[in-house]
């Protein structure tokens, strides 16, 4: 009951504390939200939100350098096919190469990245248009590239340049607001004491508890990534990496617990059930938009992940094949992570280099339909020669790479009103547009091609005010 006083209503107590309660009730939510704990299975620990930036970032690269870029031969799994598979290819290949008894870590002190050079590579993935790079920071093959204390001798630091090469790289992408992700494989060929679990049936956590989990913290807390990229799961079950209590630990209680991504490999049957994002397999590609929040890996060397000295330009992507993939990917809500191999020297090839600078050169221009865009109700019409597309706000964005003869081009999924507007990015104005009287389709009559236009080989069309 309220009483007055002085001219004035003044509320009882049980009506002071209704309205404390509904002014503090928002703040009391929040409060609870982020003091909540994510627990070690997958139930929980998948209910997470996947942080923005991820999504919105849809451009990536992949970098694998390590020990295997020095024989630059076959892929990066050369120890394995090498020692692990007995490719005869690979035995023959050794024995006319190296002296007899070369082994395989003899190949580290040639590891020496002599013109690595971190601001460069940083300023070429700027150019690339890229929005986060991950870096391999250990393979299969057990090196890895930051001064691991549980890798000794077999890191970058003891072996090879003597150099922080994960740190070195991280700084400058900092500095870029390129978001830094690190590749780290679970499992290692050839460390005995993986072998050793693997002989007990994975019943034994030799290797997980004194190599693998303690690495993985270490990279955390050194250098605070965005993203782990998790690889080398598929032998092992999840329990036995002990994945879901890293997850927990990660998301809960460590220095990136609010901006971190994480994958999907982290058993061998968590592929596509489990984890941030998914990856599936290397170079998924859905027939449907998934529901869950995908990438797509792939290397501009479609033969190998790193560097080959025996790599052939016709085996390197082309860049419509680039441009054309990476539009299928975000036009089904997806990231698409491009490769490069880099050498033993640290320089990444300049026909892997003219491919990046010619993808950013088309995002430039194209990139607002890219970046932040969301699946459209149509992702593509037209099979024989596809238009897709994305959208982002009010507008809805048309790529094609076939260009009419007539210079007309015909849409059937986006449905004009009578505010609908179309342009070219990159092509100042409007473009005219009619209805099609038949299926109410839309008729856009495209500009007169110049040199610049048609050196895009994949154009964009922003639509406004469609249905």
């Amino acid at each position: 009951m309220a009483i007055s006083w002085m001219g004035a209503t003044v509320a009882s107590a049980a009506q002071r504390r209704r309205r404390w309660l509904q002014l503090q009730l928002p703040l009391l939510l929040l409060a609870a939200s982020a003091s909540a704990r994510y627990t070690p299975d997958w139930e929980s620990l998948d209910s997470r939100p996947l942080p923005s930036w991820f999504d919105e970032a849809k451009f990536g690269l992949f970098v694998h350098w390590g020990v295997y870029s020095v024989p630059a031969w076959g892929s990066e799994w050369f120890w394995w096919s090498w020692q692990g598979r007995h490719d005869p290819s690979y035995e023959a290949f050794m024995l006319q190469n190296y002296p007899p008894g070369f082994s395989y870590p003899d190949f580290g002190p040639q590891f020496r990245a002599s013109f690595y050079d971190p601001k460069r590579w940083a300023d070429l993935f700027e150019e690339s248009g890229a929005r986060y790079v991950v870096l391999t920071s250990k393979h299969h093959e057990g090196y890895t590239l930051w001064p691991s204390p549980t890798s000794w001798n077999w890191n970058s630091m003891d072996v090879g340049p003597h150099r922080d090469l994960v740190g070195e790289l991280g700084r400058f992408l900092q500095e870029k607001n390129i978001h830094y992700g690190l590749y780290h494989s679970l499992l290692e060929w050839f460390h005995p004491l993986y072998l050793l679990d693997k002989k007990n049936n994975f019943t034994t956590q030799n290797f997980v508890k004194t190599k693998t989990l303690p690495e993985m913290i270490d990279l955390v807390n050194k250098y605070k990534p965005d993203l782990i990229w998790s690889d080398g799961e598929w032998e092992a079950p999840d329990t036995y990496w002990n994945s879901t209590e890293f997850l927990a630990w990660l998301y809960n209680d460590s220095p990136v617990k609010d901006q971190i991504v994480v994958n999907d490999r982290w058993g061998k049957d968590t592929g596509c059930k489990h984890g941030g994002y998914f990856n599936c397999m290397d170079k998924y590609k859905p027939t449907t938009p998934p529901q869950h929040k995908w990438e797509m890996c792939t290397s501009l060397d479609k033969r190998s992940w790193g560097y080959r000295r025996n790599m052939d330009s016709s085996d390197v992507m082309t860049h419509l094949e680039i441009i054309e993939e990476l539009i299928f990917v975000v036009s089904f809500g997806g990231n698409y992570l491009l490769n490069v191999g880099p050498t033993k020297d640290g320089i990444i090839p300049p026909i892997f280099e003219e491919r990046l600078r010619s993808v950013g050169s088309w995002l430039k221009t194209n990139g607002e339909g890219i970046y932040a865009s969301k699946p459209w109700r149509v992702q593509m019409e037209n099979v024989t020669t596809p238009i897709r597309f994305t959208v982002k706000q009010s507008g809805v964005y048309v790529f094609y790479s076939n260009w009419p003869q007539d210079g007309v081009l015909r849409l059937t999924s986006p449905i004009p009103t009578n505010r609908t507007t179309v342009s070219m990015l990159g092509v100042p104005g409007f473009l005219k547009w009619s209805q099609d009287s038949v299926d109410q389709g839309l008729f856009v009559y495209l500009p007169q091609p110049s040199p610049a236009i048609i050196k895009m080989m994949v154009w964009t069309l922003k639509l406004e005010e469609v249905k």
